[in-house]
Parts: structure tokens; sequence; C-alpha cells
């Protein structure tokens, strides 16, 4: 019989996570944790690293670095190197939240967007193929890029209170730029044996946010309600997993309908 584990089991698998504190994050983390892969965490602040591998248990490492940065990045290459000589999953994920609008916004808003988005999925892979293409000896190696709604559809300003708590535009435009280069790095990376694919969240706001706002985003979805972080996860361990060997450039839509109508 067919277990969970023979489907989804990441054991002897190494992945990594960028923007692994933030509250999509810290799930893929999670998730790709308990299925039993070693799995990185990173993002720019070692404590809440260390606290969050502290909670997800042993299978978690902290690796700070601001994938920005090429140093920092090139270290982290080089640390995985060293620790394991292979990467199985690689889920880029790192952003930074903020409002705005074409009013407020400024050109270097859109260069630090497409870095963070674009940039850092170039520095990601040029410091990881060699590890992604020795995981392909014996796996089906994975990258996963998180994309956003708003990189398929505009944000409605009617939403939002005033047009400064809004997506900025500039958020949305690296996200469609980031789902584009998810195909073209399936296309030249698939004979190395490494997929790529993206996962395309809908409206999963963090806690504590405006309870009218929420009821307005949740009346937006064909369900009636804003996603739990918790949802996406189940999506990310499919990608990550070898059974899903066959899956490649794909863009895989978690957002309660948001962008059917």
């Amino acid at each position: 019989m067919t277990t969970l584990d023979d489907l989804f089991g990441l054991r002897g698998r190494v992945a990594v996570v960028t923007g692994a504190t933030g509250r999509l994050g810290r799930v893929m983390a999670e998730a790709l944790a308990g299925a039993g892969a070693t799995t990185y965490l990173v993002g720019r602040d070692q404590g809440r690293l260390e606290e969050l591998a502290g909670k997800l248990g042993g299978q978690c490492r902290p690796a700070r670095c601001d994938v920005t940065v090429d140093a920092d990045v090139a270290a982290l290459g080089a640390r995985l190197r060293e620790e394991h000589g292979r990467v199985d999953v690689l889920v880029h994920n790192a952003h930074v939240g903020r409002g705005g609008s074409l009013r407020t916004s400024r050109t270097a808003d859109y260069l630090e967007a497409a870095d963070l988005a674009l940039g850092a999925f170039q520095r990601l892979l040029d410091a990881t193929r060699d590890l992604l293409e020795a995981a392909a000896a014996d796996g089906s190696p994975s990258i996963v890029n998180v994309a956003s709604m708003y990189g398929v559809v505009s944000p409605k300003p009617h939403l939002y209170d005033r047009p400064e708590a809004g997506n900025p535009p500039y958020y949305g435009a690296v996200k469609a730029g980031l789902v584009q280069l998810t195909r073209y790095a399936a296309v030249e990376l698939g004979p190395a044996g490494i997929r790529v694919n993206c996962v395309t969240p809908g409206p999963f706001p963090g806690e504590g946010g405006d309870p009218a706002l929420l009821a307005r985003l949740a009346q937006q979805t064909p369900v009636g309600r804003v996603g739990d972080p918790a949802e996406i996860a189940t999506t990310v361990l499919y990608l990550a997993s070898p059974r899903s060997s066959y899956t490649t450039g794909a863009n895989v839509i978690v957002d309660g309908g948001w962008t059917i109508w």
C-alpha cells in the first residue's frame, strides 16, 4: 500500500526556504521539514531564524542571508556545498510588503522590488545550480518561486480606505516577471533534470488586520473568505516532492478563486 511518505516524503533531501520567517514562509518550511527534509531557514534576522528553528524542530537550520547581497548568497551556497553537496528544493519566497500607488512610487522602488524578486532568483541559482544538478542524479530537484495574485490581476482600489494602503504597482509588476522567469528557467534547466514551478497566492493577510478590510477581501473570492497560510503548504510540498516530477513551468494559483472573475 502506498503511504503518504511514499508520495510526499523528503527524507534525505535538502530544502532551502527564503523569507522563512514570514507568514507564508514559515508554513512552507514547516511542511518541508515535516516531510523529512533538512530545511534551511533563510532570512535577514538571525534571532527570528533561530526562534523559528527552535519551534519547528531538529530538521531546521537557521541560515542568515540577505538574498540581495551577492556575498551572502555565495556564502549560503558554500555552506550547503560543504554540509550536504546537494539541494533538492529551493523555495524563493523572500519579499517586502508595503502599500503604495503610482502617485507615491519612485523609480528606486521598482529597482528594489525587481532585485528582490528577479535578481535574487539569479543569485540563488548561481549559488546552487551545481547542487541542484547533483540532486538530479538520484532525485527530481525542484525550484518553487512564490509570486502573487497581483502579478495576474490588478488590485482593486475601492477595497482600500486610501490609495496608499493598497498594493503598490511595482510589486505586481515584478511578481508577473517572476512567473515568466519561472517558465524561462524551466525550459533552460529541464535538460539538467531541474524543475521550476511557481505558486501564486491569493489573499493571505496577516493576523490582526482591519476586520472591515478582511471582509471586503473575502467578498472578492467565490469561497467567500481569505486564505489560511497552512492552505498553501500542501501546494509547495507537492511541487517539492518527487511525485510531481512531470510538473515544470507551471503556475499554480491558490487564491480561493479571486482571479477567475
